[in-house]
């Protein structure tokens, strides 16, 4: 074939790594298949969700890994370090595992990194643990030659048990939704850092170990609460389409009652970007039975990470797989990101 890419033969752009349409395609098309299921594992690759989940006993055992690219790394609100340990945490969290038992930090350095950097960086890490009330417990460490890597790679991994597994795929006609807070955070505060744009007021990432708030809301909903998913790269709007798809429901989100703090709304609308396509790292979206949102929704807004928390919409039979959104004046269709649009945001 001349002047023309096959699709096994297609490069690879950086909106397929952006969290969106494109990036769940390459991972379901190229990245899952062939791969047997783990005969032990109760949610595995497979189902494409936060992490993995073995049977253990009278609980579930999950694991899940995530690697960071973040740039620039130190932001307003945080730094690669912390986002490693909270973005790890918080993945834990989504499926009901609040309490890690410990991490696993491999960094791969580029040549040339100052050690006063990373010593912050490990600062971060070791401040965003205690957040968390755990600690990484093993790790790895390499160095690339000048200009093979743009300064620091992180992954790490995350090991939890739990007795109450919640997946992304619980959604039922008539579930709540719940945002634990303002969305859009962490994107616009990068974008502003990155391209130094000079906005005013105060951009802060939300990044931080949600853990503790995500405890609280299951100790209030129980079994209640069937469905959890943290909004990072794609958004709000990312998450809600593969909750919505995967729990074989629409979902109606009503706007007026998501929050957006006002310096984020300004320099979205600024921008010409859409609040729920921007992404969060410190922030989750829960579906939970309609008996237990208010209790649920009560407990969120008792902690001090679920202030900004509200009810926004409900899952419906109809319309399935799709995202409405209620704007108060009509409804119209919630586009699905393909790609975020600002990649290396975590």
């Amino acid at each position: 074939m001349t002047g023309l890419l096959t699709v096994r033969d297609e490069l690879i752009t950086l909106r397929q790594g952006a969290g969106g349409r494109a990036m769940r395609l390459l991972i379901e098309e190229c990245l899952v298949a062939g791969f047997p299921a783990a005969p032990a594992a109760e949610v595995g690759l497979a189902q494409m969700d936060d992490g993995a989940a073995f049977p253990l006993g009278d609980q579930w055992l999950v694991l899940t890994t995530d690697s960071h690219v973040v740039h620039p790394i130190v932001f307003p609100g945080g730094d690669i370090g912390r986002l490693a340990i909270a973005g790890t945490v918080n993945d834990l969290a989504m499926m009901g595992a609040t309490e890690p038992l410990g991490l696993t930090s491999a960094i791969v350095l580029e040549e040339g990194f100052r050690r006063g950097e990373l010593e912050r960086i490990q600062r971060s890490m070791r401040e965003a643990c205690l957040e968390a009330g755990t600690a990484v417990v093993t790790g790895d460490t390499k160095v690339m030659g000048k200009g093979e890597l743009d300064g620091i790679v992180i992954n790490t991994t995350g090991v939890a048990l739990t007795r109450q597994l919640v997946t992304d795929a619980g959604l039922r006609p008539g579930d709540r939704l719940l945002f634990t807070g303002t969305i859009g955070d962490h994107g616009i505060a990068l974008m502003a850092k990155r391209h130094e744009l000079g906005l005013d007021g105060e951009l802060r990432s939300d990044v931080a170990p949600i853990n503790g708030l995500i405890r609280a809301a299951l100790a209030a909903g129980g079994r209640d609460v069937v469905a959890m998913k943290d909004p990072t790269r794609g958004g709000a709007a990312s998450a809600l389409h593969e909750m919505a798809a995967k729990g074989g429901v629409g979902i109606v989100i009503h706007e007026p009652d998501v929050a957006v703090s006002p310096v984020v709304r300004a320099a979205a609308e600024m921008l010409g970007l859409d609040p729920f396509h921007i992404a969060n790292e410190g922030k989750a979206i829960l579906g939970v039975r309609p008996a237990a949102a208010a209790r649920v929704l009560a407990a969120l807004r008792a902690h001090p990470q679920g202030r900004d928390a509200a009810l926004v919409g409900e899952c419906i039979a109809e319309h399935t797989g799709r995202v409405i959104l209620d704007t108060g004046l009509g409804r119209r269709l919630m586009a699905e990101p393909d790609g975020e649009p600002l990649p290396r945001i975590c």
